[in-house]
């Protein structure tokens, strides 16, 4: 039997993902960040979120989200996790659990069901072969996950695989050529360095060059609050950026993205703000860094090249609802 949210499934809940979800690399969770990122959520709906019962014991637990103001939000639906006891773990089962979800999504008016990186309730992950450095979101469906296989057998399209990436900042130097690209770039009036309000502006005329409503709200506020943000400038002016340069209290470093305005590429701005980025993290005794880009996003041999390495692979995946 499948029903409705309630908290009195809360600690059973838990238990199975504790149980479950962790087998497969995700974060423990306990009350706390159960609440904070589920229940607290805005885009909670508890008539979105479903608990599988067998024999009056919780077997599963699916959560979605939906959101007019989230990315592709007026016509899409979040998958959050869908998560099933050993006993019951079978396709009819995840079928069961999927279906929910689906129909919820049909009945507010959404014409898709997507697993994708906006999701706004972020389930953090450890890295594997790490100290329990651990990542902030599952950009997708890991692909050595139970989930991912039935969502290709029911017909889920795969239409992106994003490369979780990991390096621990011990040791980290800005190598001799990326050093000799800033030289060569400041001969063009370009320099690199962190934001300083009394020699960078147009900060917000950047931002609003690049598609990303995501960047424009977040660098904005960071800039405006004196949060460190890595900035490319020509003549003073920012036409790029990296981060910002926030140590979480895992010791991980978080940024939002990196930049450069379309008019200044081919000078080797996106490298360098990179690899100062990763710079500035260890001067602040940042552990470790870890991102997620496609795997076929150039970008990906700039991170390679500061001694990223790909540790696990999440697949983006989308149904029309008909």
């Amino acid at each position: 039997m499948v029903v409705c949210w309630d908290p009195q499934y809360i600690h059973e809940v838990i238990s199975l993902w504790n149980e479950v979800a962790v087998r497969e690399g995700y974060k423990e969770l306990d009350e706390d960040s159960f609440e904070r990122i589920f229940m607290s959520s805005p885009y909670f709906d508890r008539e979105n979120t479903f608990v599988l019962l067998d024999a009056g014991q919780v077997a599963g637990f699916a959560c979605g989200c939906t959101g007019d103001d989230l990315p592709l939000g007026s016509i899409a639906g979040y998958i959050t996790c869908i998560i099933l006891s050993d006993d019951v773990r079978t396709d009819e089962h995840y079928r069961i659990m999927l279906g929910a979800l689906e129909q919820r999504f049909r009945s507010l008016g959404k014409m898709q069901a997507d697993v994708l990186f906006f999701n706004p309730m972020m389930l953090p992950w450890y890295i594997p072969n790490t100290p329990k450095h651990e990542h902030n979101n599952a950009p997708g469906v890991p692909i050595d996950s139970p989930l991912y296989a039935f969502l290709l057998r029911e017909g889920y399209a795969e239409r992106a695989i994003e490369c979780a990436m990991y390096l621990n900042l011990e040791g980290f130097n800005v190598p001799e050529d990326i050093k000799a690209k800033e030289a060569s770039a400041s001969l063009e009036h370009y320099s690199v360095a962190l934001f300083n309000p009394t020699l960078h502006d147009g900060v917000e005329d950047m931002l609003s060059g690049f598609d990303n409503p995501l960047w424009q709200k977040e660098i904005a506020q960071c800039v405006n609050a004196g949060v460190p943000v890595v900035i490319a400038a020509h003549r003073g002016k920012a036409i790029g950026f990296a981060g910002p340069v926030i140590r979480q209290p895992n010791g991980r470093g978080y940024f939002a993205g990196i930049g450069v305005h379309p008019e200044h590429e081919g000078h080797g701005l996106g490298s360098i703000l990179f690899f100062r980025l990763c710079e500035a993290f260890q001067q602040i005794g940042t552990a470790y860094m870890s991102l997620y880009t496609g795997s076929t996003n150039p970008a990906i041999r700039i991170y390679e090249k500061a001694g990223f390495r790909t540790v696990r692979q999440f697949s983006v995946m989308r149904r029309e609802l008909l």
